[in-house]
């Protein structure tokens, strides 16, 4: 019978007893937080780990204490470094079993990134679009695609109308909420299109954690979610929300990307070590928003992306 993980349970407890020696995996953002963990736990299990960040000394200061890790540059707010970074994956030419799209930043103020998207879907989901679709080869039959997502995709699906904020008004979280939509999405149409290779995709929410993703909002912003979180609670119960430690949110991710049926997570989005259930309820008390798993609107999203970002992918 296989064990029952969730809300609490760690990296460490998901992956008991697993043996990832054989497996090589790539994690974007491990500068910090989520993704040290996980590169940590998973080198610790005996897995081959190549990470990816923007600034190579924070990364390589944040992970001195993990042996082996291999760091290479990537800034996704950057389209011209993330194709480098592709480049030379393809080029080293060592396949990969399963991709966790960690790397995000989360409600910073209206900006763009380098190639004039607004910052959090430019980063968050394009830069992601394109060094994963760039390097889908790599992945082996039978690998998986974990992107990480977030219970703020409640705040808001994609509007593929006006996805800079020309024509709307420019809200952090509204922003945030459509980039964590793109990432369900993209991992909704990415599970179409390769799982008849046997390659799977999932989206991970990893829980409400204390890290360096909230170094952006301000203080208005951040009254403005604990207020939606309150009102959460006060709908649900004392126990509605709770904050994780960092090695508590890493855990979905290990967990969908090594433990979970490939069937189970495949095309899905999984919350607290589990496939979370569609909801109708747009507040912050957990599961998964309809639009975030609809076929059509992830169609349409890996259209709109390939339009934006001037690449088509198979």
């Amino acid at each position: 019978m296989s064990k029952a993980f969730g809300f609490a349970s760690t990296t460490d407890e998901v992956l008991e007893g697993v043996d990832l020696r054989g497996k090589r995996v790539l994690v974007t953002g491990v500068s910090a937080g989520l993704g040290v963990e996980t590169a940590r736990v998973l080198i610790a299990h005996g897995a081959e780990v190549v990470g990816t960040a923007r600034d190579l000394a924070k990364a390589h200061k944040a992970t001195a204490h993990i042996a082996g890790l291999e760091i290479v540059e990537c800034d996704l707010a950057s389209l011209a470094s993330v194709r480098a970074c592709a480049d030379a994956l393809m080029a080293a030419g060592n396949k990969f079993d399963v991709i966790i799209a960690n790397a995000g930043i989360m409600a910073c103020p209206r900006g763009t990134t380098a190639d004039g998207f607004e910052t959090q879907f430019g980063t968050n989901h394009l830069g992601h679009f394109v060094l994963v679709n760039r390097i889908a080869s790599l992945l082996k039959p039978g690998g998986r695609l974990v992107n990480l997502s977030s219970g703020g995709h409640v705040f808001s699906d994609v509007n593929l109308d006006d996805p800079n904020f020309e024509t709307t008004d420019y809200n952090e979280f509204g922003a945030y909420g459509r980039s964590k939509t793109a990432n369900i999405l993209f991992a909704v149409e990415f599970d179409r299109r390769h799982k008849a290779a046997g390659i799977r995709a999932t989206a991970v929410h990893p829980g409400a954690i204390q890290t360096e993703l909230g170094r952006y909002m301000t203080k208005e912003v951040i009254d403005g979610l604990m207020a939606q979180i309150k009102a959460t609670q006060e709908a649900a119960g004392p126990d509605a929300f709770r904050y994780k430690s960092v090695p508590q949110g890493a855990a979905t991710s290990v967990w969908a990307g090594f433990v979970g049926s490939a069937d189970q997570v495949g095309g899905k989005y999984c919350e607290d070590c589990h496939v979370a259930e569609l909801v109708g309820t747009s507040d912050l008390g957990g599961g998964v928003q309809p639009y975030a798993l609809d076929a059509e609107n992830a169609k349409a999203l890996w259209a709109k992306s390939e339009e934006m970002v001037g690449e088509r992918f198979p």
